[in-house]
Formats: structure tokens, C-alpha cells, sequence
């Protein structure tokens, strides 16, 4: 991610390590960079695409940076913009056929500046994830933390907007015993069946759960090691291992999510971890159960390949992108890893979302290991950010 010398300073390195959201930051801020170019009009400056690749581009996008991706059952696609080091105008867009972008729902909550401030559950702030449920409503996570220098007060929120009308129908807001100033809300999964959602916060580590009939939500295994980036593992991205310019290695906490398809089981794993865990969802939902007992209920499932996002299809494999190999590879019920795509274009995959059919795989590329953070302070981003899709179909 990009930050700012002024962040550092103000969170100091553990700090500013621990607000690390297992995504990237645009690498400019200045304000004629938030524009999308159409699949028509854009090339490739550097990257090309193997012969054999299923790899296809629905959308390009030099800046500003995408990061989460939906597909709605008639196949509206949605993309999310997080505000950063940029003032993106669509935060939150319809991405069209043609590539362009439209602000959604609408432009009223794409606006945050000076005369929006008093008004933080009315605005996307900076959100990180958008997810199409089973039902074909969108939500929009918004962990409200801008520049990632902490969360707005009021602002963290999880917004649920219904397509066929492109209003708000649900907003449900987080106190800060559930989202603390230093915490980022990073994915979220809709459990249809009992109305819940299921969340992973990565600035401090913590997984968090929500009643959507109440709208109470609860803040669960903060800081335990399932939730927990591991800085002694030498993670990398084109055979170069992160760190910073202070030498300091990346830290990821609770990151990628994915929740089975009969919603029986929630998965997760911190970015920079080797290790995948699960949980039955019934024990999430049990508010009598404490955080002891609740990690007596997880299951370490074992080694699997470093990777941002995951989701999961009818069959049960277990989709990651695993972004240190430009792959992405899943994990079958037997344990099994096997190699989907793997293709130079997918410069750090990042977020994924499938078909209503589930026969099409759509996911993003953000270039975490090509921003300044990661490269001395200088941008190597030499490609354009993309939405890909691919058919799972034999």
C-alpha cells in the first residue's frame, strides 16, 4: 500500500504495520488519476497475455485502484475504490459492458469531503468490499478509515442495497468496541439462511459477527493466532520479499474469507500466514460462547499457499489468489491444492466473485507488491489494474 510519511510518523512502525489492509493503495493522489479507460481503448504496457490463458478482461483501470469485485444474478458487476492516498469520485461503481464506471447507488453517496463530515453513515468513507449475497442484494463493507489513518468516527458500516431499485435498504453501524480506531473491516460474507454476516478485520486482527435482524454485531478472537499475520514467514511477490523501507516485513492479520455453501462452516486465514482455519457458524452466532471457547472450535486445516482472497463453489473447493505465483489455485475438500490459472497479468489477485450459475470466476489484480511501500518509496505499478473472468466450465 501507499502511505504517506506523515502516517508513519503518527503511527509509528508497529502501528502503522498493524493498520496494513491486505490490499493496495492508489500511488497517486492526485485527482485527474481517478479516470478508467474501456478494454477497447486500453493497452497492455507490459504485461502480456499467455496464448493458452482463460484469462478474460471484462474492465482496465489505471487509477485509481481497484479492489473488490460482485456479480449480481443478471450479471451487473460491481467494483470498489478505496479512498487511500486519492479522493476517488467512485468509490463505489457500476462497472458497465463497456468498461466505464457509474458511482453507486448513486453520486450523493460517492461524495466525502468538509461538507459530508457530519453525515459518515450517509457516504462511503473508504470502502474495502463489496458482495453479492445468494438473494442477488449488495452490500458494501466500509471500514471508514481513510489513508488508513485510523477509523471516522460513526463511519465504519456494512450497507446492504437492493439492485432492483438501487436504494439503501439496510445500514447498519459499528460502534468501536466492535471496528476501534485502528481497525479495518477488510471482507464480508452474507449467511442468508440465518441472517448473519460474517466478517474479517485485518488492521488489529479479529473476526466480527452480525445479526442483521438486530443489526447488533460482535467483535470475536482479537488477536488470537488464527487472526494474527505472521512477520516471521518470508513472504513474497516476484521472488521479492516485502518489507519496507524501515526493513520491516509485511504483517497481514485476518484477511480472506469464505463461507460454505450450505453456510455450515466459515473459513479465513491471515494474509501473511501459511495456515487456514475454520469454524462452524453456529458457534459464531452462540453470543453465550466466550473467546476460550470458541477457540476450542477451531479448525487448523493446515498448510495452504499464501493468498489475499477466497471464496468457495458448489462443490466445495476452496478458491485463494495466490499472488506470490500470479495464480490462482484451489483447495479441495480432501485437502488437495491444485493450480486453476496462473498467468503474469495477475499481478497480486486480490478479490473474487463467481456467476450466479457459479460457471464463471471473476476476479480483480491490485499490484500490492508494486506500490511505494514495498519498492523504496517508488511506484513500479507498469500495468493496468483489471477485473478478469473465466469460465469453470470443462
Amino acid at each position: 500500500m501507499t502511505f504517506t510519511n506523515s502516517l508513519s510518523r503518527s503511527l509509528g512502525p508497529a502501528g502503522l504495520f498493524l493498520m496494513l489492509a491486505a490490499c493496495s493503495s492508489p500511488s497517486t493522489s492526485s485527482p485527474e488519476n481517478d479516470k478508467t479507460t474501456t478494454p477497447a481503448a486500453s493497452t497492455e504496457t507490459s504485461v502480456a497475455a499467455p496464448a493458452d490463458s482463460p484469462l478474460q478482461i471484462v474492465a482496465r483501470f489505471r487509477e485509481p485502484q481497484i479492489v473488490g469485485v460482485a456479480v449480481l444474478p443478471d450479471g451487473r458487476v460491481f467494483g470498489d475504490f478505496p479512498r487511500w492516498d486519492n479522493n476517488p469520485v467512485n468509490p463505489v461503481a457500476e462497472i458497465k459492458p463497456d468498461g466505464s464506471v457509474q458511482g453507486y447507488p448513486d453520486a450523493n453517496w460517492c461524495t466525502w469531503n468538509e461538507t459530508t463530515r457530519n453525515e459518515p453513515q450517509k457516504h462511503w468513507i473508504c470502502p474495502q468490499s463489496v458482495y453479492a449475497d445468494k438473494t442477488g442484494m449488495l452490500w458494501v463493507l466500509d471500514p471508514a478509515s481513510p489513508g488508513l489513518k485510523g477509523t471516522v468516527p460513526g463511519g465504519p458500516k456494512l450497507v446492504k442495497i437492493d439492485p432492483a431499485t438501487n436504494k439503501v435498504v439496510q445500514n447498519i453501524s459499528f460502534p468501536e468496541s466492535v471496528a476501534p480506531r485502528k481497525s479495518y473491516l477488510n471482507d464480508v460474507r452474507i449467511d442468508t439462511q440465518n441472517s448473519y454476516a460474517y466478517i474479517t478485520e485485518s488492521g488489529i486482527g479479529s473476526l466480527v459477527v452480525v445479526d442483521l435482524k438486530s443489526g447488533k454485531a460482535r467483535r470475536l478472537l482479537a488477536l488470537h493466532p488464527s487472526t494474527q499475520g505472521d512477520t516471521t514467514l518470508n513472504i513474497k511477490a516476484d521472488g521479492q520479499e516485502l518489507i519496507d523501507a524501515t526493513g520491516k516485513r509485511a504483517r497481514f492479520n485476518a484477511d480472506g474469507i469464505a463461507l460454505s455453501q450450505d453456510m455450515q462452516y466459515l473459513y479465513w486465514k491471515p494474509l501473511t500466514s501459511y495456515t487456514l482455519f475454520r469454524i462452524k457458524t453456529a458457534a459464531l452466532r452462540d453470543p453465550a460462547l466466550s473467546d476460550a471457547q470458541l477457540t476450542q472450535q477451531i479448525e487448523d486445516l493446515g498448510k495452504v499457499p499464501a493468498c489475499d482472497g477466497m471464496e468457495i463453489d458448489a462443490q466445495n473447493n476452496l478458491y485463494m489468489t495466490t499472488f506470490e505465483d500470479h495464480s490462482i489455485k484451489r483447495r479441495t475438500p480432501t485437502g488437495k491444492i491444485e493450480l486453476v490459472v496462473q498467468d503474469p497479468r495477475l499481478e497480486w489477485p486480490d478479490t473474487f466473485a463467481f456467476s450466479a450459475d457459479g460457471g464463471t470466476l471473476y476476479v480483480t489484480n491490485s499490484a500490492i507488491h508494486k506500490t511505494p511501500t514495498w519498492n523504496k518509496g517508488i511506484g513500479k505499478q507498469d500495468q493496468p489494474y483489471h477485473i478478469f473472468k473465466m469460465s469453470l466450465r470443462k
